[in-house]
């Protein structure tokens, strides 16, 4: 990636996470009433962190559509709501069992169990109201479309599919899967929600069947090059890079891209996924050039 367009894409990264942050502080609920612990448990786990890669997808979508700020950031935030939520229970004693995220103790450390998983429960249902309101978007039927892509995405046939594969893919079970069931796996559990993330901008801005899926092809790509990268992240990288507890995969015995495909084929894979992901996206020409670049963050990142 040549320096200038280096520099253009980590400025629009850092843009967009300080935007979308700002939009989700003033969603957040707060209080001091009874349930106040919950939402402290809320923002903790979902402000003051993380690289907002997903929240970029979607305002960088948005902006081929000329969908308004306000639209863009509430979806985006909407997203990020469900991400944390994901996180939080990812990382429960009876799922990942992880005591580190984003560099500082998981919920269920910070608080305790019961408190994290009601936290993660009131992120998903905030999502939806945010998505759900008019604020969001003048047209019902968009906000109804919305909210009935966003519950594919995280349901039984998305993301939360994409965990119980995730769970079942450890131990004896692992050594007999191929790569079409990671990929699977993957597609469910990591790609639905960048899908989601991608083709928002799409909805929002009641564009073509033809150029929604565009995008969509696109996250397709990128979500499973994204996954690659994560695996071997697990293996390559450190907790302080991090922000969680690497190996975890391998102590697991837990079948990823690279207990199959071994490193150096694995990171070839990203790499060509990354660039058939960019390929996708030439019907918007020069204006799609940060979700191109964004393909090369993703293969290229340490953390």
């Amino acid at each position: 990636m040549p320096l200038s367009s280096h520099k253009r894409f980590d400025a629009a990264l850092e843009f967009a996470a300080q935007s979308v942050e700002r939009t989700m502080e003033r969603l957040l609920p707060r209080g001091e009433t009874g349930e106040a612990r919950v939402f402290e448990a809320m923002r903790y786990s979902s402000l003051n962190g993380g690289k907002r890669l997903r929240a970029f997808f979607v305002l960088a979508g948005a902006t081929l559509f000329k969908v308004s700020a306000l639209s863009a950031l509430r979806t985006a935030s909407a997203v990020e709501f469900v991400h944390a939520y994901s996180l939080i229970h990812d990382d429960l004693p009876a799922m990942d069992d992880d005591d580190l995220r984003r560099g500082k103790p998981s919920c269920h450390k910070q608080f305790d169990e019961a408190t994290a998983i009601l936290a993660g429960d009131a992120l998903q249902a905030l999502a939806f109201e945010v998505l759900a309101h008019e604020d969001t978007h003048g047209d019902p039927a968009v906000r109804t479309h919305l909210v009935a892509e966003l519950a594919k995405a995280v349901g039984a046939h998305g993301m939360v599919g994409g965990q119980m594969l995730d769970m079942l893919a450890e131990g004896q079970a692992a050594r007999e899967m191929s790569i079409g069931a990671i990929t699977r796996l993957q597609r469910l559990k990591t790609g639905a929600l960048i899908s989601f993330s991608c083709t928002s901008g799409a909805i929002l801005g009641k564009a073509s069947e033809s150029l929604r899926m565009a995008l969509a092809a696109y996250a397709h790509d990128l979500g499973l090059a994204f996954q690659i990268v994560d695996d071997l992240l697990d293996i390559e990288g450190d907790a302080a890079q991090l922000g969680k507890t690497p190996g975890k995969d391998a102590a697991a015995g837990k079948a990823t891209f690279v207990s199959i495909l071994g490193r150096e084929r694995a990171r070839a894979q990203a790499n060509l996924l990354a660039r058939q992901a960019a390929q996708h996206l030439e019907p918007f020409g020069e204006a799609a050039d940060l979700l191109k670049q964004a393909a090369e963050f993703v293969v290229a990142r340490q953390a």
